[in-house]
């Protein structure tokens, strides 16, 4: 198997592991828990996982001041992004959320294109547009559960996420690992001080089996072995083609929330997910074309929806 062929099929279970992200989160408000007490529950486990699996592997904990502040305003933008996704839930069809949430890769080739001189190729951008126009598609399924504070919120998230992204990859130039358990420890802390600002925003105890195990569902699939994966696909494809086959996240979301929620599916919801996975093709084959492969990022990012 080529390092291409690896990369692809990583970045693929990946999106698809994300793509669970409502299984765990709609349940849990079923049971009563808030937004805050799902994100945090959810980062705290993923922080402890990553913790042991770091002392089994022996990583530095070490971290220089500039590392910290970094990596501080880093946690921030983490808990915006994932505040605000996990809000939107509450507004507008989960799967429709996840499909807005995908501009993200648009966000960050326009902020490197402006910032940083960063040229992307012509099928990178024909393969943004399609998938750009599926997820508008999405949005315009008729009967579907949207708002205009939904989609609101999912830009917010997507925006902040695109920043995080930029920065990891111009800024910082520690392990992967390290940079996954800092941002989560610190979008913990994040989460717990918007917790105080009203009370219900309190975190809430966990009171039942239902919610240790959809808590510790959310750390592991779609935080811990998504942004594993993700990470080593991205050091064997480059960012853009991870991000973009990050289009699978939606699709995913979307049938979940179809076959698990009762989510309404329509004749536009299909041709949207056809111009996403034609995006996704375009993708996959622009990199099959490249020998040797070029333009890839170095450096790692992780995935903090």
């Amino acid at each position: 198997m080529s390092l291409q062929t690896k990369g692809v099929i990583l970045a693929i279970i990946s999106a698809i592991c994300y793509g669970m992200n409502p299984l765990g989160a709609l349940f849990l408000y079923e049971e009563g828990l808030n937004v805050n007490s799902v994100i945090f529950y959810r980062f705290i486990f993923a922080s402890i996982l990553l913790a042991i699996f770091m002392l089994i592997k022996k990583d530095s904990f070490y971290l220089k001041f500039k590392e910290i502040i970094l990596l501080a305003l880093l946690g921030l933008l983490f808990g915006i992004s994932a505040i605000s996704l996990f809000n939107s839930f509450l507004y507008m069809d989960a799967g429709l959320a996840s499909t807005v949430l995908f501009i993200y890769p648009i966000f960050v080739a326009i902020i490197m294109a402006l910032f940083f001189k960063e040229k992307n190729s012509i099928i990178t951008i024909l393969s943004i547009v399609f998938a750009f126009i599926g997820v508008v598609l999405l949005y315009e399924s008729d009967g579907a559960n949207v708002s205009n504070f939904g989609i609101f919120l999912v830009i917010v998230s997507s925006l902040c996420y695109a920043i995080y992204i930029v920065i990891i990859n111009q800024y910082l130039k520690i392990s992967a690992l390290k940079v996954t358990f800092y941002s989560m420890l610190f979008c913990t802390i994040t989460i717990l001080i918007h917790s105080f600002f009203d009370s219900s925003l309190n975190i809430m105890p966990l009171v039942n089996l239902n919610m240790w195990f959809y808590t510790i569902f959310l750390a592991l699939v779609p935080t811990i072995i998504s942004l594993l994966f993700l990470i080593k696909a991205i050091q064997l494809i480059g960012s853009t083609s991870a991000s973009i086959l990050g289009a699978l996240e939606p699709l995913t979301a979307v049938l979940i929330g179809v076959y698990v929620f009762n989510e309404k599916i329509t004749f536009w919801l299909v041709i949207g997910i056809v111009f996403i996975l034609f995006g996704v093709l375009l993708i996959v084959l622009k990199d099959y074309r490249k020998k040797p492969l070029t333009n890839k990022l170095k450096v790692t990012i992780i995935s903090p929806r």
